[in-house]
């Protein structure tokens, strides 16, 4: 049980910790793309949320200056919000039964 715990916290600190190298073009275009196609998938379900929009257009701009640490990081970001928009339209497909007044 000990060392489970141990193993959650090393690989937790690996995650939390930033990448050792900076990004470059080609990891920002990449990370973009899987950004823009959960943004896609969200609208498509009517449910896309404006800050998704606006971290993608952050991580363009910052693609623009040259700046790809920040819009690779964006573009990441992007992808979360897009993701949890899904996550959340989904869930709500079947939440709203459970508040209905019979």
């Amino acid at each position: 049980m000990k060392r489970t715990g141990l193993l959650a916290i090393l690989l937790a600190l690996t995650i939390a910790l930033p990448s050792a190298h900076a990004a470059t073009e080609a990891d920002y275009k990449a990370a973009y793309a899987a950004a823009e196609a959960a943004a896609k998938e969200a609208a498509s379900l009517r449910h896309q949320w404006t800050t998704t929009i606006s971290t993608l257009a952050a991580a363009k701009k910052a693609a623009e200056g040259g700046d790809f640490d920040r819009a690779f990081a964006a573009a990441k970001e992007a992808e979360a919000l897009a993701k949890a928009s899904i996550f959340q339209a989904n869930s709500e497909k079947e939440a709203w039964k459970a508040m209905e007044i019979r």
